[in-house]
């Protein structure tokens, strides 16, 4: 392979990493993937014959596609999921090495999916190793392979962490695509762009064909411009008519052992009156009284002994919601039978609780989707070593059930890592969820990128569905999402402190609701039809 294949696929490793945050620099997402794309397609020389019939390069080999995309994988994982390294050797109770090493096996596993893309190119790019060695129909089924590729990391490996159509979540215009055909419809959209510039460098100049390439990067650049000029148009303000006290609890991760008695009851103490009197610009440092009424007050996911059975940190609740006389949704730890103690409870749930006026516990949302070596250990067996993570968050079971929480309204409610899950964010709402709340504690990650990447896919999920998303956190970001993904009122990061968030009840459903992910399914079929055609015809041309 030519050494400038190489140096194209770090070029492209490193457009995708920045896209993302915090670099953020979405803008350059239109043109991340078409460095490897040219690489792929032109990767080799050709050999004597080929060069006196006029063909400059060749499409990588198949193996050779699959190696390039892979080493791109590597280093795009690697260089936006870092924080892997800071999660595991500070929670998973391993040591400096043991940590990279299983960083460097993450992103082995999962660079497996840009590999596939790769290979399913030069697949597609293959015509023989005649004269005419290019197919161009690469051109057209690149986009759906992209597409396809990420319904199957989503759907196989449960890992859709960065989609590429999370970049341009800000562009609304752009961004409402995703009402019909959920983000993966944004990834299609930039991927034509790439496949549109790669085009008008792949090009072969026998034949005049080069005249061709200016007026194609003339046409993508005017593609671009107008694209991203979507970013610039901002809707109004969405009207809102409801009003939910998010808690940020900016609880630090404490081994088990920390939490003394004192510092437990002094932390619900402190809670509770930010969850009574949140800071409010017409509110005096003295007063007592409530600054609006809440129609629901939020307590995050957090790293707090907060079991459901715990006698005092139930009585707390309680008050609060019948002091306030307001809806209380809670994150909390929740066991089988509240009347089990922790220490015998079979099952332990990551649940968010919900609590009546009357302070009353009226139900109960546990997590579906767990986390696996931060909420389970998958082969316990096998990966036994990475049992420090779970004993310092919990080995916890699934829950079972999407219903929403009847709470003067239906509530969406999800839990941290399940955001970046589209289809099931969106049963929610097809379920009758009128609002979305995600409980979330990020403190896992640090100061890394990883909460600002979690934030942009939490956003995406409320463009998706058209709704409102109350996200409430432990360190940061809490926010009030509105149906255009934009983030109306937030906290600072890492404070203790309380946001009064205003919403809207809705309750019509999306295309992409009702339908969920139809748009990647046929992007994978006309990839997988593409890949037959080809076959077929090299079979023909071969006999």
């Amino acid at each position: 392979m030519r050494k400038s294949a190489w140096l194209l696929v770090l070029l492209s490793a490193g457009l995708q990493i920045v896209i993302f945050p915090l670099p953020n620099l979405y803008f350059l997402g239109w043109a991340a993937v078409a460095p490897l794309l040219i690489a792929l397609l032109r990767a080799r020389e050709p050999d004597t014959l080929q060069l006196q019939a006029g063909v400059k390069l060749l499409p990588a080999r198949p193996a050779q596609a699959f190696l390039l995309a892979y080493a791109c994988g590597i280093l795009w994982y690697a260089g936006t999921c870092y924080w892997i390294y800071h999660t595991m050797r500070q929670y998973g109770g391993v040591d400096t090495l043991a940590a990279l090493g299983l960083l460097f096996l993450f992103c082995l596993y999962l660079a497996i999916y840009h590999g596939v893309f790769g290979l399913m190119i030069s697949l597609l790019a293959s015509g023989g190793e005649g004269t005419n060695p290019f197919s161009r129909g690469v051109l057209l089924l690149a986009p759906p392979a992209w597409v396809g590729v990420e319904l199957a990391r989503t759907r196989i490996t449960g890992f859709p962490w960065d989609l590429l159509g999370i970049t341009q979540v800000d562009n609304i215009p752009l961004a409402h695509i995703a009402t019909l055909t959920g983000v993966y419809g944004l990834s299609f959209e930039i991927m034509v762009v790439n496949t549109a510039l790669a085009a008008a460098f792949v090009i072969r100049s026998e034949r005049g064909q080069r005249s061709k390439r200016k007026p194609l990067l003339l046409a993508t650049a005017a593609a671009v411009i107008v694209l991203q000029a979507g970013r610039l148009i901002s809707p109004p303000a969405l009207p809102t008519d409801h009003t939910a006290r998010l808690v940020q609890q900016n609880i630090p991760v404490l081994q088990g052992g920390d939490w003394t008695k004192e510092y437990f009851e002094g932390t619900l103490r402190d809670l509770s009156g930010i969850s009574l009197n949140a800071p409010s610009p017409n509110q005096s440092s003295g007063s007592s009284a409530l600054s609006v009424r809440p129609d629901l007050i939020v307590w995050p996911e957090s790293p707090a002994p907060f079991y459901t059975s715990d006698p005092a940190f139930r009585e707390t609740v309680s008050n609060i919601a019948r002091e306030a006389q307001t809806w209380m949704l809670v994150g909390s730890l929740g066991i089988r039978n509240a009347g089990e103690t922790p220490e015998h409870a079979t099952r332990l749930y990551n649940s968010a609780s919900l609590v009546n006026l009357g302070g009353e516990w009226v139900g109960r949302y546990d997590k579906m989707h767990l986390v696996p070596f931060g909420e389970y250990v998958p082969f316990k067996r096998v990966f036994g070593f990475a049992g420090g993570l779970t004993q310092e968050v919990g080995d916890f079971s699934p829950g079972t059930s999407r219903v929403p929480l009847q709470a003067g309204g239906k509530l969406g409610v999800f839990i941290c890592y399940e955001s970046i899950f589209p289809d099931e964010i969106r049963q929610l709402a097809a379920n009758g969820a009128q609002v979305f709340v995600n409980i979330s504690n990020d403190g896992w990650y640090g100061d890394s990128g990883a909460y600002a990447q979690h934030l942009k896919q939490a956003r995406m999920r409320a463009v998706e569905n058209d709704r409102w998303l109350l996200r409430d956190t432990n360190t940061g970001v809490t926010a009030s999402i509105d149906p255009y993904g934009r983030v109306g009122s937030s906290l600072p990061r890492k404070v203790r402190s309380a946001l009064d968030a205003p919403y809207a009840l809705t309750n019509v459903t999306t295309f992409y609701t009702r339908h969920g992910d139809w748009f990647a399914y046929l992007c994978a079929i006309i990839s997988i039809v593409g890949l037959l055609l080809n076959f077929r015809s090299r079979a023909r041309t071969e006999t």
